[in-house]
């Protein structure tokens, strides 16, 4: 069963980032998906659907690999 977390990252502004922090978490052997709502100015909404559960710190990780700041999920 698939599940999709929704993430906030800071500091991305063009598609290099946008490639950038996909690749990355693709590197995380269950994802399977990552959308980006990209902001410029703000912060862009990173949805990662993958095969199982992801952990919160290695998603951290990858995000930070990337050269961007996870700054946390649309709620929190």
């Amino acid at each position: 069963m698939s599940q999709t977390q929704t993430y906030r990252v800071r500091g991305m502004t063009c598609g290099h980032c946008v490639g950038a922090v996909t690749s990355e978490l693709q590197t995380l052997g269950t994802v399977t998906d990552v959308a980006v709502d990209l902001v410029p100015q703000g912060d862009s909404t990173v949805t990662v659907t993958s095969s199982a559960a992801l952990e919160a710190g290695a998603v951290r990780d990858a995000i930070t690999r990337a050269g961007y700041e996870l700054v946390g999920t649309p709620a929190g």
